[in-house]
């Protein structure tokens, strides 16, 4: 739909001020010109007032172009979107067989952006309100046993180096895997880390994982030898990052990825695993042994103890295992 909008004053293509001038605008545009500007401010609101990670900010960014991108030429600004609009999408995702974790992850963008437009931009009603979406079921975590773990990390040094990659770069993986287990980071905790966090004696880490939230986390002795032998042979500054590839640059999370499916290749592993399965591996092996649940949330960042309950069934399942294999009346 396109109007004429009067205006008196100067043209504003020309700059003549005299007499009346008809601008034409198409309504249909504005909405979603606004629309954009909304989107931005949300995405300042979640870094600057909410301090989300990038990755959760372009996490969102992701989910809410999702959207806008299967609506097309239907959208007409976020005003607009109905819940039967939303219930629709909520069906195509059904039926593209999409996880039911990560259907509630792409709706809890929209949530959030929702709650933000009631709040700072006057929007009265939230149509996500009335959508109900699917309950996402609860896995039970993939782990690497105490003997599966413990082979992983000898693997760096069993593997010939291409004559073409600098010497320290199994040194460099062996620490890596060695910190994964040793303190249960994120991949992306791990992959932030400066070479200055092991200076002097180092018992715990200072690291900032979700939501910027800062927690300490103790270092076994295994890890700190491992780290400080590969600081050593690559010859790292203090005031520059801990992990790096082979042209002296900060590892990102993919690279290391890479670094773990390369080496898994060469082990004992009989299925798949990501680093995040390394996380799980660090906090299973500490319940088995008898860790205490708070202390293992503290030791994991976690914001809820719901959220680290979870190993508890593994180690549940792993107890009844045992219990069944040994027990004559089991």
């Amino acid at each position: 739909m396109v109007v004429a909008v009067v205006v008196k004053g100067a043209c504003p293509v020309c700059g003549f001020t005299r007499g009346r001038f008809e601008v034409k605008v198409a309504l249909s545009a504005v909405g979603p010109s606004v629309d954009m500007d909304a989107m931005e401010r949300f995405f300042v609101f979640l870094t600057a007032e909410r301090q989300a990670s990038p990755h959760t900010t372009a996490s969102y960014r992701r989910s809410l172009e999702a959207f806008r991108g299967w609506m097309g030429d239907r959208f007409e600004g976020w005003h607009a979107c109905s819940a039967d609009v939303f219930r629709e999408w909520l069906f195509v995702l059904l039926k593209e067989e999409l996880a039911a974790s990560s259907i509630r992850q792409r709706f809890a963008a929209l949530r959030c952006f929702y709650g933000f437009l009631m709040k700072r931009e006057g929007l009265g009603v939230n149509p996500l309100a009335e959508v109900a979406l699917p309950k996402a079921g609860k896995p039970l975590p993939v782990f690497l046993n105490v003997e599966q773990m413990l082979g992983l990390l000898e693997v760096p040094f069993k593997v010939k180096l291409d004559k073409r990659m600098p010497v320290w770069l199994p040194f460099r993986d062996a620490a890596i895997l060695e910190l994964f287990y040793s303190c249960g980071l994120r991949l992306s905790e791990l992959a932030a880390l400066d070479a200055g966090a092991f200076r002097g004696d180092v018992e715990c880490l200072r690291i900032k994982g979700k939501g910027r939230k800062v927690r300490l986390v103790p270092v076994g002795r295994a890890a700190v030898k491992a780290v400080r032998e590969y600081v050593e042979m690559a010859g790292l500054p203090e005031d520059g990052p801990l992990f790096i590839s082979r042209l002296r640059r900060r590892m990102t999370g993919r690279s290391i990825e890479q670094m773990l499916d390369k080496y898994l290749r060469f082990s004992d592993v009989p299925f798949h695993i990501s680093p995040h399965k390394l996380r799980h591996s660090f906090a299973t092996h500490l319940l088995e042994a008898g860790a205490d649940l708070r202390a293992v949330q503290e030791l994991l960042g976690h914001a809820s103890l719901s959220t680290t309950q979870v190993y508890m069934h593994v180690t549940r399942a792993r107890l009844k295992e045992v219990y069944e294999a040994a027990h004559p009346r089991a």
